[in-house]
């Protein structure tokens, strides 16, 4: 039978979206939205009519009919803490994106943009692998400060989608499988996936610097600057995630620009360069004790894993620990349609969304 599934992803400035029939791509399509534009509304939930009419306008002008949609699947946003794969979405869902997001961010609308058009088609609305994905174990939770416990924020839903893909590829069950993900974009998240759960991370605040993210910074030199009087809460903040990261070395955050800066024989930014794959590699190594060095794969993912002397670099160090499969791009238009067909062929069952049952397990 042939599913068609419509995948919205919202981004920050970008709304993207894709129609699939089963695995064939029909569309794709990245809705560019102007700062001016955005500056307009006040909060990220008064986007949503302006992104909506959007998608609709696009599923018209490429002569996609709304009746010929079978499911429609958001980007799932910052819920509680949830179990991986797909939800249901209902009322009790909409009303936290709306009303108690556990912090605004564009992926919100993903959830809020389906079910408001699955409403009128008599379809259902699901998102799949949330950032807020969360199946640590008790002992991975503990940060070392009593209350102050770790947090499970990550690349969900492409570390998920290339673990599974990996299984998949290699005729492999990934529920049978110990397999490290890391994702390197903008932001690099590490995963270390245990017989088809993720039971523990590497957040990008405790780990590895990215392209604007500085990851895990000294924690007294942090405080001091913290309380210095020279930096509003907000500037802490950017510091760490926008102008932190290579960026805060070089000034971008193209990995392009700084590996053009290395072949001109720049020094410093082959130096700032290593220095982030080497902290790749160690968060991997880190994570790969969480399953007594019983790893199937290392999986290198994300944007900027197409740079393959970043690649090469982080491989040179961390084979000896299992086999590395690079596997490129973010994928998650694929990975959201993908997964809402599991669900449709019944290899998968989604879960309904009710916060007085929401599990970490």
């Amino acid at each position: 039978m042939i599913y068609r599934i419509l995948a919205i992803n919202p981004g920050s400035t970008s709304t993207k979206i894709a129609v699939y029939d089963n695995e064939k791509q029909l569309l794709v399509k990245s809705i560019e939205h102007k700062v001016k534009e955005l500056e307009k509304y006040d909060t990220v939930q008064e986007q949503f009519e302006m992104r909506k009419e959007g998608v609709l306008k696009v599923l018209k002008e490429n002569d996609i009919e709304l009746d010929s949609l079978s499911a429609i699947v958001g980007r799932g946003g910052l819920l509680p803490p949830v179990k991986s794969g797909a939800y249901l979405v209902n009322d009790e869902m909409i009303e936290r994106l709306i009303n108690r997001p556990v912090l605004e961010h564009a992926s919100n609308l993903g959830a809020i943009i389906s079910y408001e058009i699955s409403k009128n088609l008599g379809i259902n609305a699901y998102i799949y692998d949330s950032v807020s994905v969360d199946e640590l174990t008790d002992v991975a939770r503990l940060s070392g400060v009593n209350g102050m416990d770790r947090e499970c924020l990550s690349h969900a839903l492409n570390s998920r989608a290339m673990a599974i893909k990996y299984a998949k590829d290699n005729n492999k069950r990934y529920d049978e499988l110990n397999l490290i993900v890391a994702h390197l974009g903008g932001g690099i998240t590490l995963s270390i996936h245990e017989n088809g759960k993720m039971v523990d991370i590497v957040s990008d605040d405790e780990g590895p610097f990215s392209p604007d993210r500085s990851g895990k910074v000294p924690c007294k030199k942090l405080i001091d600057r913290c309380f210095s009087g020279n930096y509003t809460h907000k500037e802490m903040l950017k510091i760490i995630r926008g102008n932190g990261g290579i960026y805060s070395y070089l000034g971008t955050v193209d990995v392009r620009e700084v590996e053009k800066m290395i072949n001109e024989g720049n020094k410093n930014a082959k130096l700032v360069h290593e220095a982030m794959t080497y902290q790749i590699a160690k968060g991997i190594g880190e994570l790969a004790t969480v399953v007594l060095g019983k790893v199937d794969a290392i999986i290198l993912t994300g944007g900027i894993a197409y740079s393959s002397l970043i690649t090469e670099n982080i491989r040179k160090r961390v084979e000896f620990i299992s086999d590395v499969c690079v596997m490129p791009g973010e994928n998650e238009l694929e990975a959201l349609s993908k997964g809402i067909l599991r669900v449709l062929n019944k290899e998968e069952e989604a879960s309904v969304y009710r916060e007085s049952i929401l599990t970490k397990s």
